[in-house]
């Protein structure tokens, strides 16, 4: 059987009582423990939690509802497919200083729709082959 579990490790009391509000709505154990808590009860037995982006013992950790912990998209806290593209884009043309067919190479598309997905997400890969020669 599952048992869900949600974990709240923070002293903000309104995000803590809106925790607890969707825990009653849904039939999910709220736990809450401040930071402080949590630091020296789970000290080398956990993992550390970061808000939305790491997996503990199977679990997902999640940023409530409504909050924003640094998404692109501040209404939702979620990314949309294109800016996590663009992203993903930017990231491979800097891992290759630039060299935009192995970028291409790297994220398993052709060099034609990288170069088009440049374009549209005007991306500048004279950057990245800067940052190679100022190094």
């Amino acid at each position: 059987m599952v048992r869900s579990m949600f974990i709240v490790v923070s002293d903000d009391q309104a995000l803590i009582q809106k925790a607890q509000q969707f825990g009653q709505m849904h039939g999910v154990t709220v736990q809450v423990t401040s930071p402080e808590q949590w630091h020296a009860t789970n000290s080398g037995e956990v993992p550390s939690l970061v808000a939305g982006q790491s997996a503990v013992e199977g679990g997902k950790v999640l940023p409530f509802p409504g909050t924003n912990l640094g998404a692109t998209n501040e209404r939702r806290g979620v990314a949309t497919i294109n800016q996590l593209e663009a992203s993903a884009i930017e990231n491979a043309i800097g891992a290759f200083k630039g060299n935009l067919t192995e970028a291409a190479k790297a994220l398993g598309i052709g060099r034609a729709t990288l170069y088009r997905k440049v374009k549209q997400y005007n991306i500048d890969p004279s950057a990245a082959r800067n940052k190679k020669k100022a190094a």
